[in-house]
């Protein structure tokens, strides 16, 4: 018996080499990558991050997940703008995978990608162009938060969904045709939501491993199911009543443009993609601004002196008379710098939204190779796009 358990074990042992050295050769068959830290077995270069110091372009292994870092303002550009196309893929996100699966704007590839991407940016401009302008709808918005803001009579309250009731409700207003009441209960959970399921994504397992805490997958998995089943909800409103000479908001749109295309066999206007677009404009249009806005404040409560030189510029620029208009900025450079400066510094997404290159793609003397697929077959590698290098050393910058 004692025999029969260390043979078990020898082979256990061999046949664990054999899957390493497998998954090895695998991974460094294709492509010529940029350099980056020797990974660990397994744990690839997770306790190696902070150290890093290959530039803006380097290669790591979350895990056994290889990736290929573009970071600071001239690489990302040369990237997404230059070489647009190319690197238009979109890599997988593990925390959020199994709820959308490839559909929706925000995570579908090739030409589901771009029928969805066209739409949306069109019926977005229009309705920001038609009878009340995106401006209009900040503006009201902004006087809600304010008023909102008065009646807490300076006492101490926290900025989390007064700011996203404010922000969400703009988007809101475009993609479901009305703004929320700031006390509904079903917005108010549709917010707190949002912000779970936002946490979850941001935690350091999800960011360098692709999975949320230990049992935050399935969380995170119900709450994107909740937010789904409401825009489908509003989606079988929009359905009763739509008159297609007269569309009300972004849903409506949508369903006239299936209605066109419903005898074009590759059409990608369905009933998913309606749903899943939706909720990616919703969710992204909440989340992301209004977090922004939350570390804005918290910059500028730890640098008083900038809070005093904004403040001056919008007093001698708007007054305390009107509401602040698109046409100010140009009168106002410190303020848009400050505001650019937040944004650089705010690490909304940590490690960034994975892409992934569409073919074979010469850049900076490297080869990066296709992915090989997408859903049951995991990629080779995947492109973390940062606006800055939180690892690399700033003389290698």
């Amino acid at each position: 018996m004692e025999l029969v358990g260390t043979v078990g074990v020898f082979l256990g042992i061999c046949f664990s080499c054999l899957l390493l050295v497998s998954a090895w050769k695998r991974m460094h068959k294709e492509g010529k990558l940029p350099p980056g830290p020797t990974p660990l077995p397994f744990l690839g270069n997770i306790l190696q991050v902070k150290t890093s110091k290959y530039g803006p372009v380097f290669t790591v292994y979350l895990g056994p997940r290889r990736v290929v870092v573009l970071c600071g303002h001239d690489t990302v550009k040369e990237a997404l703008v230059d070489q647009a196309e190319e690197f238009s893929g979109r890599g997988e996100i593990a925390t959020i995978d199994r709820n959308f699966n490839g559909f929706g704007v925000a995570l579908a590839n090739g030409q589901r990608w771009q029928q969805l991407r066209r739409f949306s940016l069109t019926t977005l401009r229009n309705f920001g162009m038609g009878k009340r302008s995106i401006e209009e709808r900040i503006q009201e918005e902004a006087q809600c938060l304010v008023e909102e803001i008065r009646r807490t009579k300076g006492q101490p309250f926290d900025p989390t969904f007064f700011l996203s009731r404010t922000v969400s409700n703009v988007i809101s207003s475009v993609v479901f045709g009305s703004r929320f009441d700031y006390e509904d209960k079903t917005f108010l959970s549709l917010l707190r939501m949002i912000n779970e399921s936002f946490i979850e994504m941001s935690s350091p397992l999800a960011q360098v491993v692709g999975h949320p805490s230990p049992g935050g997958h399935n969380r995170i998995y119900y709450l994107v199911e909740d937010l789904k089943d409401f825009i489908a909800g509003k989606v079988e409103t929009n359905q009763a009543t739509l008159d297609p000479n007269n569309p009300r908001d972004f849903i409506d749109c949508f369903l006239i443009q299936m209605e066109k295309e419903k005898g074009n066999p590759s059409t990608e206007f369905n009933l998913k993609n309606l749903v899943l677009t939706t909720l990616n404009l919703f969710f992204a249009g909440t989340e992301t601004v209004s977090s922004t806005l939350r570390y804005g404040l918290l910059f500028l409560m730890k640098y008083p002196e900038v809070e005093e030189k904004v403040h001056q510029e919008i007093e001698q620029v708007i007054g305390p008379n009107r509401l602040p208009a698109t046409e100010d900025r140009l009168k106002m450079p410190y303020t848009d710098a400050v505001v650019h400066e937040i944004q650089r510094v705010t690490d909304i997404v940590p490690l960034g939204v994975p892409h992934t290159v569409i073919r074979d793609t010469q850049f900076r003397g490297y080869l990066l190779p296709k992915v090989s697929g997408f859903g049951n077959i995991p990629p080779v590698y995947q492109l973390s796009m940062l606006p800055r290098c939180p690892w690399a050393s700033a003389a290698s910058l």
